[in-house]
């Protein structure tokens, strides 16, 4: 019987960069059969997680592939042009349901702009 640890994740699966680092919301990802959550930008995510708009500059710099989320609490007037401005492939809600987080870094690995709907009144 062959004892070697096998991974259940696809072998594509879709590589996240949580910025800051996010240990609760890496779970929660994690649990996603194609997401796979990395910890640092040398492993060429797919995607990253930020929590400010200048982030977006400092790993785009590091990977200009990768796409970039940006999280906020709360819609605040010009945030949404300034995410977008930045190059940003959009702006989600923090704290939000886990799988709308998931669908959203899909999305935005397949080059669509993401932006919750729920953020779409304060630009």
């Amino acid at each position: 019987m062959d004892e070697t640890p096998r991974s259940h994740r696809p072998p594509h699966s879709l590589r996240v960069l949580l910025w800051p680092p996010d240990p609760a919301l890496a779970v929660l990802l994690g649990l996603q059969p194609d997401i796979e959550v990395v910890s640092s930008p040398l492993e060429r995510p797919a995607v990253a997680v930020v929590d400010d708009v200048p982030a977006v500059a400092e790993v785009m710099a590091d990977d200009p592939e990768c796409r970039v989320l940006v999280t906020t609490g709360s819609a605040h007037p010009g945030l949404l042009d300034a995410v977008l401005a930045s190059g940003a492939s959009g702006l989600v809600l923090r704290d939000g349901p886990p799988d709308d987080l998931a669908d959203a870094i899909r999305r935005a690995a397949q080059g669509e702009t993401v932006v919750d709907p729920a953020l779409r009144t304060g630009s």
